[in-house]
């Protein structure tokens, strides 16, 4: 008996919280990290070992494009063809599909889930332009079309933004996906097109009063993090 499949809705691919995959039928799921992440990945074997493909962030495919994504997965499987490799004609990737990746393997060694925030705002939002590109396609004005835009008014994201995109064209081309020099390099490289950041853009912080001071010795006190009690040795 075929598995049931279109189990999921718009509304619940909007409004489920619990972390997870959810099913949504014919290997098709909806996953969801522990701090609120939501992507689409299918689930199938080939050769007996368990396979996954991502089909990108819920915030960017529909639920109806990943059920298409999903039916032509299916297809290749019963066409002995392992759907992975046939995605595309050059079997590669796309830069938002390596984004997701990268972000996916280093979700356990973040310790704060503010790190994946920022890491999947900052690669779907300002690197929109780029997700949709094969990875091994992405030249220097693709990197470029997206910095410069906030390289002025930004600096701190633009600089941030600029480390990702290089991190994530260093991971595809250890996958064997992209090969060359990676576009989105500083030193010898966008260091000459791009002007430097300025030193101190934020400014210094205000000083502190100091009728507030024994309050916050207190609360420094009882902090058993080392960065409190090298501030309160400091003090």
């Amino acid at each position: 008996m075929a598995r049931k499949i279109n189990r999921l809705n718009a509304r619940a691919v909007a409004t489920i919280t619990k972390h997870g995959r959810h099913a949504d039928g014919g290997g098709l799921y909806l996953s969801i990290s522990p701090n609120g992440g939501r992507r689409w990945v299918f689930l199938f074997r080939w050769h007996r070992k368990p396979t996954e493909i991502g089909f990108g962030s819920a915030r960017d495919v529909t639920l109806a494009r990943a059920r298409e994504l999903a039916s032509q997965a299916r297809t290749k499987l019963a066409e002995s063809v392992n759907p992975k490799d046939a995605r595309r004609p050059s079997g590669g990737a796309t830069f938002g599909e390596c984004a997701d990746r990268v972000i996916e393997a280093m979700r356990p060694s973040w310790r704060n889930s503010k790190h994946a925030a920022q890491w999947e705002m900052t690669l779907r939002d300002y690197a929109a332009p780029l997700r949709r590109l094969p990875a091994d396609k992405i030249t220097t004005d693709d990197v470029l079309s997206v910095l410069k835009p906030i390289w002025n008014t930004k600096p701190e994201t633009g600089s941030r933004l600029r480390g990702r995109i290089e991190r994530v064209l260093d991971a595809a081309k250890a996958q064997g996906l992209r090969s060359g020099e990676n576009p989105a390099r500083w030193r010898g490289h966008l260091d000459q097109l791009l002007p430097k950041r300025q030193q101190l853009t934020r400014g210094h912080h205000a000083a502190m009063n100091y009728a507030e001071l024994p309050a916050f010795m207190s609360d420094l006190q009882a902090r058993q993090a080392m960065a409190a009690q090298a501030l309160e040795f400091a003090i």
